[in-house]
Order: structure tokens, then sequence, then C-alpha cells
């Protein structure tokens, strides 16, 4: 199964999205409680929310099945990938990486990349749309 484009669907709580609110809070597992009992999700389809949308950035919370591709291309925004439970396969023309639960990973190039799913999995997709320098240890 495989999708060109992640869809997003309006947010879940009414505070969520374009607030200027200085703390908002997300109860993850409840949200991806509600997603997975959709019908989008029953129809094996992927399932996403948008938590956070400014001018800066974007943070999609986002579920695939187990089998499901995505195919993508990296604009000019810094993306990263956290997973929130199951793996995630990341390929680019280059390399190769899995991502388990727990684990993140940034791409700051405009490269064409997919994602592939060997199980039922959910990440947190953040899109900043400037590109930003990792911090230096």
């Amino acid at each position: 199964m495989e999708k060109e484009m992640i869809k997003s669907k309006p947010p879940v709580h009414s505070n969520v999205g374009l607030s200027k609110a200085s703390v908002q809070t997300f109860d993850l597992p409840s949200i991806i409680k509600k997603m997975k009992h959709e019908y989008t999700w029953d129809e094996g389809e992927l399932n996403s929310r948008v938590l956070i949308k400014s001018r800066e950035k974007q943070i999609v919370l986002t579920a695939m099945h187990q089998g499901m591709e995505i195919n993508s291309f990296q604009a000019n925004d810094s993306v990263t990938f956290q997973i929130i439970e199951g793996k995630l396969k990341f390929h680019t023309n280059k390399e190769s990486v899995t991502l388990k639960e727990g684990q993140y990973l940034t791409l700051n190039e405009n490269i064409k990349y997919s994602l592939v799913t060997d199980e039922e999995t959910v990440f947190l997709l953040t899109i900043a749309n400037n590109t930003f320098q990792p911090a230096e240890n």
C-alpha cells in the first residue's frame, strides 16, 4: 500500500492548532486510541492529526498500518520523525535507517525519501520552515 503524501485532519482538541497559548499539552495515548477507532483507520488508510500549526512549524501525529509506504519529497524545510509506537524504515537514495520506538531522526537536506512500516507504527512528524543546526555537544 503506497501513499504519496500525508493527509492531515483537524485537531482533536479545540485549543490545539493555531492557538497562541504559551503552554499546550497533548494526551498522545488518548489521541492515538481515538485515531485507531476512526473510519479511515478501519478502511486501512493512514491517519494523522495536526497538533501544532504555525508559520514556523507544523507537528503532525501520524499512524500507519503494517506494510504501508509513503513516498515523499523533502522541500526546503527541515523534518524530524519521532517514533511513538512500532518501527519505521526511512529510505533515501544514499542510505536506509530503521527507527524504533523512542528514536528520533532529523533531515535537513532537500532529498527524496520514503517511509515503510513492517508493523503498525505511530510517529510525530515535525516540519520546520527553516533549516536549523543541531546543538553541539
